[in-house]
């Protein structure tokens, strides 16, 4: 791999120096890979479908505001998981070169698209949990369907948008700026900003859970020092929880790479 080392910035932007991003050297590593993306992706596709169809069967739960955003983040992972697996296993594991840089950054936005649009129905849910258990006699008239949908809408317009920057001009093959290390194609400054993007999501949500956590607690002291029975804000306290543990297998999963973003960035 020598050659990649002395390929010029320009030189970059050619799809026949693609090899040199590939990271799977032997057969065996390629098997296992494959194995654990096809194993693994099609778990995280078949569990979030399985959440998709509980929602939607249901005609209580498809109109509510918190499963709405639910519904949103299992589309995401789902979508994520699609893109990710088949354009992963196809580049490292096939070796496949045969497409051009736009497939490419058509393929990486939709990846950046669902993983923008996984946090950020991350972070909707969390504003909706807290407005359920700060203001309970409120609830119905700030979290509307319409709202939840309008949200919804600017969140994906606004993850896609971001996503799509590479393919609208900002690469640096087009600018012929710094190229990734990491990624073919893609622009240095741009993989900084779409970080700092991300990372600011994951500080907002990070706030939110917290503050949601810290509700849900004071409410359950309460109920339980006055012994009250209230089954609609135990299942708030429940769901708050049960979105905390989402939440932290999410980073756990997704950290190493971020990880790796940052370094390759900065280091």
């Amino acid at each position: 791999m020598d050659v990649c080392k002395i390929h010029e910035n320009a030189s970059k932007c050619s799809t026949s120096t693609m090899e040199c991003f590939m990271v799977l050297s032997t057969q065996a590593q390629k098997i296992s890979i494959a194995t654990l993306c096809g194993l693994f992706g099609t778990l995280c596709v078949f569990e979030n479908s399985l959440v998709l169809y509980l929602i939607f069967s249901s005609p209580g739960t498809r109109r509510k505001p918190s499963y709405l955003f639910i519904s949103s983040l299992a589309l995401a992972d789902i979508l994520a998981s699609i893109i990710f697996v088949c354009s992963f296993v196809n580049f490292h594991v096939f070796n496949e070169t045969n497409f051009s840089k736009e497939i490419y950054l058509l393929q990486l936005g939709g990846v950046n698209t669902s993983f923008s649009a996984s946090l950020s129905s991350l972070l909707l849910t969390a504003l909706d949990r807290y407005i359920s258990i700060s203001r309970p006699s409120e609830y119905k008239v700030l979290m509307t369907w319409r709202r939840a949908w309008i949200a919804l809408g600017v969140l994906w317009v606004t993850c896609a948008t971001v996503a799509s920057l590479p393919l609208l001009g900002w690469n640096c093959c087009t600018l012929n700026s710094t190229c990734s290390e990491l990624f073919p194609f893609v622009d240095d400054n741009y993989l900084s900003s779409w970080i700092c993007f991300v990372m600011v999501l994951l500080g907002c949500i990070v706030y939110a859970y917290a503050h949601v956590l810290w509700k849900a607690h004071q409410h359950a002291a309460y109920m339980e020092r006055h012994q009250k029975q209230n089954a609609r804000m135990r299942m708030d306290v429940m769901l708050a929880k049960t979105l905390v543990m989402v939440l932290t297998v999410l980073v756990l999963c997704w950290s190493p790479v971020l990880v790796l973003m940052i370094y390759s960035v900065f280091g």
